[in-house]
């Protein structure tokens, strides 16, 4: 079975396509090659390293609080984090 992980980038993509993203509070580099209209903001589906889409923060949530309920992850916050402030 495969998973894809709700994430919010959080930063501007490189020369490789490559942008940081968040996940839960854990920060990791991920492929944007698949979503070239991804910002800065977007919350994208990862799967394996790569952004497979882009989704709504309400998806996004949804989708992290089902994972929660059938025990596949787990985090003390509970909720995507928010944005960093200016």
């Amino acid at each position: 079975m495969c998973l894809g992980i709700p994430a919010r980038i959080i930063s501007e993509r490189n020369d490789n396509d490559m942008a940081q993203v968040d996940i839960l509070g854990v920060t990791r580099w991920v492929s944007l090659h698949m979503v070239p209209n991804a910002k800065v903001g977007d919350h994208v589906l990862v799967h394996a390293g790569f952004a497979l889409e882009v989704i709504s923060e309400e998806f996004a949530r949804e989708t992290l609080d089902l994972l929660r309920e059938g025990g596949l992850i787990e985090d003390e916050a509970g909720e995507l984090q928010a944005e960093p402030a200016s």
